[in-house]
């Protein structure tokens, strides 16, 4: 049993999708768990879902703010840190404020606040992104096999232009200040980078339709009709389920040789014309919301598309990826509940 911290929104869209799932996985493995909240109300919606477990809570209301997260961390015996707290929407009225700041201020801002006042704390993992590996300017780049040697070479200029490029340049700023601070402080804890593209996979702690991951929407859209007479474009074709990406948080605390390496999390691909076939062969109900076989759009460019490699997340984590069609029936039937 580890005594782990965990922050995340938990009860939200975005990184809260990925810390409810991390959380799950944390409380079956039978690690001591804080995790952070915004306010005492998710702390109770945390504890009706697990009312046989002891998890334990710090309320961190703004992660964006210097300090934040000094008082989380005082945690007698605390050993290891999951930080999945970082905004990921493109509602953004200032990118600076709304994606830059929060995801750069909050991930030193936990790494500082570990190094002065939790000294027993070895392993941290940071939730990254594929936003951070891949490089716009080289679009579909079918002879180009990404991996974690890869970094997306967004600039500050570049980030400021749309919430696109801001998302991706929070993404990689945040965690190439992980790996500085790693390298300038050179703290007591090791460092684990976790780097998933789109995020699939069944939605447990949310309570409605609008408060969605980013990533689950699309299918949301589908099962309510909006891509009924037009698919639109792919965008990102690699996916990951959330069940594997948690997991690979939770065994990178675990596994020794995971420390101060970035992983590449990713099934695989997929593009949101086989999402359509998938929940149209599963779910004969929603037939009149879903596009027809003739409906255009959503499939893979014709010219192909690039390759991944990850075999890292494989070997060192020994994760099994789940496949396609069981990641986004099981996201369907965790939709039905919701409204």
């Amino acid at each position: 049993m580890t005594k782990v911290l965990l922050t995340g929104k938990h009860t939200t869209g975005g990184s809260g999708f990925i810390a409810a799932h991390v959380l799950d996985i944390l409380v079956k493995h039978g690690h001591s768990v804080t995790t952070t909240v915004r306010s005492e109300a998710k702390a109770e919606h945390i504890r009706k879902a697990y009312p046989d477990v002891k998890i334990d809570f710090k309320i961190v209301e703004d992660i964006a703010v210097e300090g934040a997260f000094d008082e989380a961390v005082k945690i007698e015996g605390l050993e290891a840190v999951i930080h999945t707290a970082s905004p990921f929407h493109f509602n953004v009225t200032d990118t600076k404020k709304d994606l830059l700041d929060p995801a750069i201020i909050g991930t030193t801002g936990v790494l500082k606040a570990i190094k002065k006042n939790a000294p027993t704390v070895k392993r941290v993992v940071i939730t990254s992104s594929f936003a951070s590996i891949v490089s716009a300017g080289l679009g579909n780049a079918p002879d180009h096999t990404y991996s974690e040697k890869d970094w997306n070479p967004v600039t500050f200029e570049e980030a400021e232009q749309n919430p696109s490029f801001g998302y991706r340049a929070s993404k990689t700023f945040a965690e190439k200040a992980a790996w500085k601070f790693l390298e300038d402080e050179k703290p007591n804890f090791t460092i684990a980078t976790m780097c998933p593209p789109l995020v699939f996979g069944p939605v447990i702690h949310s309570t409605s339709l609008s408060s969605l991951n980013t990533s689950n929407q699309r299918v949301r859209d589908f099962i309510t009709g909006q891509y009924k007479n037009e698919i639109p474009d792919t965008g990102t074709f690699i996916w990951v389920d959330v069940r594997d990406l948690a997991l690979c948080h939770v065994k990178a605390i675990e596994v020794d040789a995971a420390a101060n390496k970035r992983f590449f999390i990713t099934a695989g691909y997929y593009s949101n014309k086989e999402l359509g076939q998938i929940i149209a062969k599963n779910f004969p109900e929603y037939k009149d919301q879903l596009p027809g076989a003739d409906v255009k759009g959503g499939d893979y460019p014709e010219g192909g598309i690039y390759k991944y490699d990850n075999s890292r997340t494989k070997e060192v984590l020994g994760i099994e990826f789940m496949p396609l069609e069981k990641s986004i029936t099981d996201l369907v039937k965790s939709l039905k509940n919701l409204s």
